[in-house]
């Protein structure tokens, strides 16, 4: 057998390529989530405008929500709170947006940010450190909380250079905004991906993680069919943990397979 994945020459190799895909993933990742913010924000205006001068009544945001689902079967983000959110979004930028911290942000933090902080300068000064530090959303929500913009000041923060600067691979905020609901196109399972398939291609990997955990666990398989008083239903990912079995072998010293 080829010994040349033993290679250090090798392996320094393929560590390059994978750094330069988790940097492509990134970008194209930053691009699809600014033209995303840009798209809602926009939509927010014409709401705003659409609102104010015409007589499309109470139940205009409802109608536009379920109309905009139909046309894009299968988004998710066209709820009416949704659009709700768009509409708040733009009343508090109702100038050009982009170079707003706040617009460097994926959706959840920005959502987090208008319902949860009400002055302006606030929410500006939490979306900086949260770009500044690679701040996950629930860590945003916990911040917000325990209200660190006033316990640390107000003036903490100074202005860098995020706009030219993205965040490594492995922070929360590069993962989250990875994770964009709109983004598949770095899973390797062609542009046209059904909902099946996304599931297959993410079990495939949670399936082998479980699998690679080793003595304790025990990976039960996908779609798995249990019958209970006489009706059938199928789980999407079960496996058992065997943490009485561990706890015997580790309290006697009994080997875990005669538990």
């Amino acid at each position: 057998m080829n010994n040349l994945h033993l290679e250090p020459s090798y392996l320094e190799f393929i560590s390059e390529i994978k750094s330069r895909y988790q940097s492509a993933q990134l970008k194209a990742a930053s691009i699809v989530n600014t033209e995303v913010i840009q798209f809602y924000w926009q939509l927010g205006k014409d709401i705003i405008e659409k609102q104010t001068n015409t007589a499309w009544g109470s139940k205009f945001l409802e109608q536009l929500s379920i109309d905009l689902q139909k046309e894009f079967q299968g988004a998710k983000g066209f709820s009416k709170r949704n659009l709700q959110l768009m509409r708040q979004f733009a009343k508090l930028y109702p100038d050009i947006i982009a170079q707003q911290a706040v617009a460097q942000l994926p959706w959840g933090h920005i959502a987090v940010l208008i319902q949860k902080v009400k002055d302006k300068s606030a929410l500006e000064w939490y979306a900086l450190n949260t770009l500044q530090n690679n701040i996950s959303r629930d860590v945003l929500i916990m911040q917000i909380e325990q209200n660190l913009y006033e316990r640390q000041g107000k003036n903490t923060l100074k202005v860098s250079n995020f706009y030219n600067t993205l965040p490594k691979p492995q922070s929360d905020l590069a993962l989250q905004m990875l994770k964009n609901p709109y983004n598949l196109d770095f899973l390797t399972i062609g542009e046209a991906a059904r909902e099946k398939e996304v599931e297959n291609e993410l079990v495939r990997h949670i399936s082998k993680f479980l699998t690679e955990l080793g003595v304790g666990f025990a990976y039960m398989g996908q779609q798995y069919k249990i019958s209970t008083h006489g009706d059938d239903y199928w789980l999407d990912l079960l496996f058992k943990c065997l943490v009485y079995a561990i706890l015997l072998s580790y309290t006697y010293q009994i080997p875990v397979s005669m538990v």
